[in-house]
């Protein structure tokens, strides 16, 4: 099963992607902002999850609450 965001993107370890809204990390006083670019996500075991870094501390996000960051051709932003 391929990992997807909010809009049916695939995702793939490497891609930059974007909170569709505010995410407060339990257990810290960071939030990954809204619109915030996150680079160089990690695909987990599980196709619902990912992993990255906000302020350098390693987080797991929901799928459902990021969008792929593409070009305006529609094709992945290197």
């Amino acid at each position: 099963m391929d990992t997807t965001d909010c809009d049916g993107n695939v995702l793939t370890t490497g891609d930059t992607v974007k909170p569709i809204k505010d995410l407060p990390v339990k257990g810290t006083k960071l939030t990954a902002k809204l619109g915030y670019p996150l680079k160089k996500i990690r695909i987990t075991n599980d196709p619902e999850e990912i992993d990255c870094k906000v302020d350098e501390v390693s987080v797991t996000l929901k799928t459902c609450f990021v969008r792929k960051v593409l070009d305006k051709k529609g094709k992945k932003k290197r």
